[in-house]
């Protein structure tokens, strides 16, 4: 009886070890794959060099074409109306422009410091009802220059958004 015992449990334990050594070799496999395929794209790809062909081009006469300008609606503008108060900075205006927001404090300064090296007078408010650290860009006392500086910013920080005090 102990024989049958012994023998299955030998068994059991070969299977096992040639499941596992399955499972590594597509875990390698896989590595092995991924790290080709980055090397393949690090590798630059060369082109013979082809002189461009010189042909002329029919001149068209130049048009002027009217000035587009770009208005921005500030009365449509949406605004968010929170009670805050400033963790860190100088105070807010009538109108801020939020880039960020973070539940941990650590992430706002980050985003601060950030925007401070760039040259932006940046500013933390906390939200207590909500549990959050807004980061303040810029903050102004008029909506219209909040708005212009908002959509500026957007290259950057698509998310931004207005905050009124």
């Amino acid at each position: 009886m102990k024989k049958i015992f012994y023998f299955s449990a030998l068994v059991c334990t070969a299977i096992a070890f040639t499941a596992c050594s399955s499972s590594k070799e597509s875990a390698y496999r896989k590595a092995y794959e991924k790290a080709k395929a980055q090397e393949q794209y690090a590798q630059p790809v060369q082109q013979e060099y082809q002189a461009p062909v010189q042909t002329q081009a029919p001149v068209t006469p130049m048009v002027e074409q009217p000035v587009q300008q770009t208005t921005t609606v500030v009365d449509n503008t949406p605004v968010r109306r929170e009670n805050v108060n400033v963790v860190s900075g100088a105070g807010l205006k009538a109108y801020s422009v939020v880039v960020g927001s973070f539940g941990v404090r650590a992430n706002a300064d980050g985003l601060q410091n950030t925007l401070k090296n760039a040259g932006y007078d940046a500013q933390i408010a906390y939200n207590s009802e909500r549990n959050m650290y807004r980061v303040v860009a810029t903050t102004h006392d008029d909506r219209s220059s909040a708005v212009s500086t908002r959509e500026s910013l957007r290259a950057t920080y698509p998310d931004a958004w207005l905050l009124m005090k």
